[in-house]
């Protein structure tokens, strides 16, 4: 009797360890043993130009999906950030054009993404308007003028000035990677130790029980979707200064990879539960398996094929854990 006890209390000791690392690093040992593979599988993989050439092409989904983050664990969506990017980034090109100024212009694309994450708030919290439904009509709308001020074509931007922070570096690494590494600095701070983070936390756990400890609900929706915005805006100057244009084609399917890297990471479809480390790991073996199908040279319909596969398995391991919690 008494040895049967002592081995319950043990396996009850042992168990919630075992479960406590798969929950907290399940997600960085898959990449690593990802990473292993590929590095022993796929040629020129593991050299220094192809990490480089990763951390570039994961830049623009890196600092969306921080803010991601927080529209998540907030427990809502927003399916406008690729218009918001594409939108951002030609609304910068043609200011740049009309006043010759890339500072002014490049200031007008990222406030006008935060106009759109403004406008975004503001229908979900204060006319209740599902998040899904809200997002889904500002991607069309905003998608639309992309093509109405560009005229459904690129537009061309010639003041050199513009092309230094999408293709210039730093240290050897590349301007836009900093950004990236910046955003993921700053909002590990703004979730981990503010009161915002842990408000947006709270509001995706319980909302009612948010509004009943004295959290402004309402203004902190608003918040999070207007920098949602601005940082749409910035990624979609920033894009625009690597392909030094303005580009109303861009980004098109955008917010599903954010998404995806957001759920592979840990974040909860269902809000309350985020890390921006998930957040980093989910974004980081995005960029990986996209790299490593183009260097194995694998015809771009399945690539759509396996990432469609990747969310599809992000949202079922999302909700294993859910009912494993519950």
């Amino acid at each position: 009797m008494i040895t049967n006890v002592s081995k319950s209390i043990t396996d009850s000791k042992v168990k919630p360890v075992y479960q406590t690392v798969w929950d907290n690093a399940s997600i960085l040992v898959i990449y690593i043993i990802m990473f292993i593979v590929l590095s022993l599988t796929v040629p020129y993989f593991f050299s220094w130009d192809n990490m480089i050439g990763i951390s570039l092409a994961i830049s623009t989904v890196g600092p969306v999906a921080c803010t991601m983050l927080f529209c998540l664990a907030s427990g809502d969506f927003d399916l406008s950030v690729g218009a918001v990017v594409a939108f951002s980034g030609v609304f910068a090109a043609v200011m740049i054009r009309e006043t010759g100024n890339v500072f002014i212009g490049g200031m007008f694309g990222i406030i006008a993404g935060g106009l759109v994450g403004f406008l975004n708030g503001v229908i979900i919290a204060k006319l209740k308007i599902n998040a899904l439904i809200t997002t889904l009509a500002t991607m069309q709308i905003v998608r639309g003028l992309c093509f109405i001020i560009s005229n459904g074509i690129a537009v061309g931007i010639t003041n050199d000035k513009f092309y230094v922070i999408g293709n210039n570096d730093f240290a050897g690494v590349p301007i836009p990677v900093w950004i990236m590494i910046a955003c993921f600095v700053v909002f590990a701070i703004l979730l981990n130790r503010t009161v915002y983070g842990r408000n947006t936390l709270a509001m995706g756990g319980n909302k009612e029980a948010a509004k009943l400890a004295g959290i402004n609900v309402d203004k902190i929706k608003i918040i999070i979707f207007m920098v949602q915005g601005l940082v749409a805006g910035t990624v979609g100057i920033v894009l625009a200064s690597r392909m030094t244009s303005g580009q109303p084609n861009t980004s098109l399917g955008f917010e599903l990879d954010v998404i995806s890297a957001c759920v592979l990471g840990g974040v909860s479809l269902s809000g309350g539960i985020g890390t921006i480390l998930g957040v980093i790991v989910g974004v980081i073996i995005m960029g990986t398996v996209q790299n490593a199908m183009n260097l194995l040279n694998i015809p771009t319909f399945y690539q759509y094929v396996v990432r469609g596969i990747i969310l599809l398995l992000a949202v079922l391991f999302d909700q294993l854990k859910q009912r494993r919690t519950a």
